[in-house]
């Protein structure tokens, strides 16, 4: 379930902070005057990013692989990481957010705050059933 992005961290002696930026998602930068102050801006950053463009209804980009040594792998906040994992697993499997809520035997407007970032609260029933509808465990113990 989880979901995380890579950033290119790099010192600028110039600026002398750490500018961060996140190929897979153009015009998503951000800095900090260290690097553990650069990652915390990162995530907070990424969510925002994804935050808006999910509320836009467009289409949030795949993470991509890339590996080096300036490369940090950065997660949203959780609520975001689980909205964005739930769509795109309703998505791959070609259902509706309709049929999901009726598999889990809930209101289509329960399901669809699931899918909303802002609004993502499930409680772990509801997550153990979701695990059952995707085939996939989302909590490990």
């Amino acid at each position: 379930m989880k979901i995380s992005y890579p950033a290119i961290i790099k010192y600028s002696s110039k600026e002398k902070v750490f500018n961060v930026e996140f190929p897979d998602l153009p015009g998503c930068f951000t800095f900090g005057d260290n690097e553990n102050e650069a990652i915390l801006n990162a995530q907070e950053a990424l969510t925002g990013y994804l935050e808006s463009i999910d509320s836009r209804r467009l289409s949030i980009p795949e993470p991509s692989k890339l590996k080096g040594k300036d490369i940090k792998f950065i997660t949203p906040d959780k609520n975001v990481s689980f909205a964005i994992w739930l769509k795109k697993s309703r998505e791959k499997q070609g259902l509706s957010q309709k049929q999901i809520a009726q598999k889990l035997n809930i209101a289509y407007q329960t399901y669809q705050k699931f899918e909303d970032p802002h609004k993502s609260n499930p409680t772990l029933k509801t997550i153990i059933r979701l695990e059952e509808v995707f085939h996939e465990n989302l909590i490990s113990v």
